[in-house]
């Protein structure tokens, strides 16, 4: 592992996987949502784009019940 930040309360490695670890100062990992708000903080991680809905697909399955009411 390599070390990409040093900060006062904690440490961030890059592993070989490409993944992140986080070390605390008290020599402890640093794991969950503690960790994923520290990667999200140094801007390691970013949040995923919430997909826009499909309009066509409601219409498809609206068509689709209508067909079968007849």
């Amino acid at each position: 592992m390599k070390p990409v930040k040093k900060t006062a309360e904690y440490t961030i490695y890059e592993r070989n996987d490409k993944r992140y670890a986080v070390r605390g100062a008290n020599r402890k990992w640093i794991n969950g949502d503690d960790k994923v708000a520290i990667l999200y903080k140094e801007e390691l991680l970013k949040k995923p784009e919430p997909k826009p809905e499909e309009p066509a697909a409601a219409e498809e399955s609206a068509e689709a019940s209508e067909e079968g009411a007849e």
